[in-house]
Order: C-alpha cells, then sequence, then structure tokens
C-alpha cells in the first residue's frame, strides 16, 4: 500500500455522501446508521478507513470515521434542502485540485485508488459533498460577513511571531543640547554603575524627561521584539539591576535598565515595518507647545486625521511612513514600543528642545505578513469566519437530526 503524504488541509474541505455499493458481501451494504432518512452503510465506512489510512491521513479509526460520516450525510441533506446541485464541471474542477496536491491527475488519482480496494465512487462523493457544502455556506452566510479595516489592520499586525522572550525595563532619557552635552554624558556615566532598581528610579525622576518619570522611569513588561532591533542585544547582555552604557540618541542620551526577563509560552510578533506619524510643534515644552499638542490630541483618532491638522502648512510639519524598525530612530522607537494604534506620545523634542514631536502610532506588520495585501487578509478573515460559521451551522443540523445507529 502506497503512502500520500501532504494531504491533511485536503480533508477540511472536502466531505462524502453515499457510495454506489459494488459487488461484496451482502450485509456489507445493509444499514449500520440511519442520519434521518438516509443511511451509512458496512461498506462505505470500511472504505472510507482505508481511502484514510492510504492517505495517511487523521482521523481513519472506525470511531472517528463514523463521526465523519454522519456529518456529511448532514451537510448533503443541508445542500439538496437548499436545492443546490454541484454541476459536473464543478466535480471535476474539485477533484483536480484534490488530486493535484499530491501530483496526480484525476484518472491517476482513481487507478492508485482502485488498485488499492477503494471504489472511484468514494472519491468522487468525497469531493462532491465537501464542494457543495462550501458553496452551500458561502452562498447563505458570505453575502452578510463583513470585515473591517480595523479588523485588517490586526490581521496584517498578528503572527504567530518566534520569539517569546518579555522584559521588564526601565529608562531615562537625558536631553543633550550641544551646550549641556558634556554634563549629561557625565551624569548619565554615573547612571550606569548602578545595579540598584531604586536608585535607578530616583535618577530617572530626576533627570528622565520621558513620560515615565513620574514612575521612575518604570516600563510594563513588554515583548522584547517590540522594542528597537539595536536594544534587544544589550538588554540580553545584562543580568537584571544591570544598566546599559549611555547610548546617544538624537539630542539626548538614553540609559536602560534590566528589572527582570522571562519566557511565555506563546510566541509575540517580529515585525516587518512600523507605521507612525510625527507632527512638529514650535515651542517645545512650553506651556505654549504643550496646550497646542493637546489641541492636537483632541482631534485625532488616527494617524490620517492628522493631514487635516497640517492642512495649509508646510510639509515639513507631518512626517508619516513605514518604516523597518532598523530605520528608525531609537528614542522615536522606544516611545512606538509603548504605544498601540492610534496611541500618541509628546515626551519627545528636536533642535535643542524647541520642537516638540507629537508621535503617534498608526500600525504594525508582522514579519510573516510583509508580503501580503489588504484584500489578502480580508479574504482571509472572511474564510475564518466562514469556517466559523459552518461549524456551528453544522452543530445545529446535528442536534435537529435523527441519528440512529444499528
Amino acid at each position: 500500500m502506497i503512502r500520500i503524504k501532504q494531504f491533511c488541509s485536503v480533508l477540511a474541505l472536502c466531505a462524502a455522501c453515499s457510495l454506489a455499493p459494488p459487488l461484496g458481501a451482502q450485509n456489507l451494504f445493509s444499514p449500520a446508521i440511519q442520519v434521518n432518512d438516509a443511511v451509512i452503510t458496512e461498506f462505505e465506512i470500511e472504505q472510507r478507513q482505508q481511502f484514510l489510512t492510504l492517505l495517511n491521513a487523521p482521523g481513519s479509526s472506525r470511531q472517528a470515521v463514523v463521526e465523519e460520516l454522519i456529518n456529511e450525510r448532514l451537510r448533503a441533506q443541508a445542500v439538496a434542502n437548499a436545492g443546490l446541485e454541484l454541476s459536473d464541471a464543478a466535480l471535476q474542477e474539485g477533484m483536480t485540485e484534490f488530486a493535484g496536491r499530491v501530483n496526480l491527475g484525476v484518472d491517476e488519482f482513481k487507478t492508485v485508488l482502485e488498485e488499492n480496494g477503494i471504489a472511484a465512487e468514494t472519491f468522487e462523493d468525497f469531493v462532491r459533498v465537501g464542494v457543495s457544502w462550501r458553496d452551500f455556506i458561502a452562498a447563505r452566510f458570505g453575502p452578510r460577513l463583513q470585515v473591517s479595516e480595523e479588523e485588517i489592520d490586526q490581521a496584517l499586525g498578528s503572527t504567530n511571531g518566534a520569539s517569546n522572550i518579555q522584559v521588564l525595563v526601565s529608562e531615562i532619557i537625558i536631553p543633550a543640547p550641544p551646550s549641556r552635552a558634556v554634563e549629561v554624558q557625565e551624569v548619565a556615566e554615573q547612571i550606569a554603575v548602578t545595579t540598584s532598581t531604586e536608585e535607578f528610579s530616583e535618577y530617572a525622576r530626576r533627570f528622565s524627561a520621558t513620560a515615565t518619570r513620574d514612575q521612575g522611569g518604570r516600563l510594563d513588561w513588554q515583548p522584547l521584539s517590540n522594542l528597537p532591533p539595536s536594544l534587544r542585544p544589550l538588554l540580553l547582555g545584562l543580568a537584571p539591576g544591570e544598566v546599559t552604557e549611555p547610548l546617544n540618541i538624537p539630542e539626548a542620551v538614553a540609559l536602560f535598565q534590566l528589572r527582570d526577563i522571562r519566557e511565555t509560552g506563546a510566541s509575540t510578533p517580529e515585525f516587518a515595518a512600523i507605521d507612525y506619524a510625527v507632527y512638529y510643534i514650535p515651542g517645545g515644552r512650553s506651556p505654549a507647545g504643550l496646550q497646542q499638542a493637546a489641541r492636537v490630541e483632541a482631534q485625532v483618532d488616527v494617524c490620517d486625521d492628522l493631514y487635516g491638522v497640517a492642512q495649509g502648512q508646510p510639509p515639513e510639519v507631518l512626517e508619516r511612513g513605514s518604516k523597518p524598525p532598523s530605520e528608525i530612530p531609537t528614542d522615536i522607537a522606544v516611545e512606538l514600543s509603548k504605544l498601540d494604534p492610534g496611541e500618541t506620545s509628546i515626551a519627545l523634542t528636536r533642535a535643542e528642545g524647541q520642537t516638540l514631536l507629537f508621535l503617534m502610532m498608526c500600525g504594525r506588520t508582522a514579519a510573516a505578513n510583509e508580503d501580503v495585501g489588504r484584500d489578502e487578509a480580508a479574504r482571509a478573515l472572511r474564510s475564518s469566519r466562514l469556517n466559523a460559521i459552518a461549524e456551528s451551522f453544522l452543530e445545529q443540523l446535528r442536534a435537529d437530526a435523527r441519528i440512529r445507529i444499528q
């Protein structure tokens, strides 16, 4: 008996109904199970078991086969009650796709089946009910199924990922205009040698310019993959309590203390691109600058709203783009790691503190999804939901059915 591999995904698509009985022992064709007005024979059960065994597919035990054949009878009855009938062309297309998954033509596939004692009708009925059920579900429920733009954004930002490391970090970012560069460097080098979380937090309250200063620079647990690529190996090289060397970033010096590290059971995403916007506000962190930032925050819910805010102003006041994490300035990347789409930060400045950065997270594209378009993501979401609807509908059919095992 041959083994045909890489076939399990086909089984989720296809289902079977009744078979024309070949020659054999008479008792094989007596009813073994009754599903409403339809019957399942012992011959069908044995044929399905042989079919799945040949394909090296799961669910080939007698109990599993009986359960699936009952479900398939219910599917076939629902399709028939809806007045639908699969055309010969659609059946042939389904069989061609099915056989093609093991690099065989339909006639070649049927020959292999028959050589292993499996009737060609087993294959045909398996495909017929599966394709008919898929088309029935799509026709009945598909037109009412809606996928929002936000759901597509979330789908593009999700993946199984490859990393399951999370870190507990504290941060200090000290503004360092040229006139204070030497002084700030000396302070930063003093902070870098501490191994006390309490001492680091006190430094953060005294010197840090970020919004976390009142919390002693403490950030919540976050996936390592959310942080800038340049920062990840530095944190992995620290023991809890240790601090990075002072990191020079635009107009500031940054230090990070590792408080703890852990591995989780679930993987976290690795992102291929981060979409964000920066609106530049004159006046820095002056009362006028902060008031302007508050007005902007009240006007925006998503990044596209910033185009309206910047309308009529020079193009350089608004920067919007999608960049690989490695190309994003470290201070901006750190701030973005704290934000979900639609959230904002006013922790950063430029031009020696004279320009305030109104930073907004627009979205993240997972590395596994970087080549996936929005239409493709929408189709995948619809397909997933239709599958869930199909399972729920089948459960209802089964609850209402009359099923009798002889």
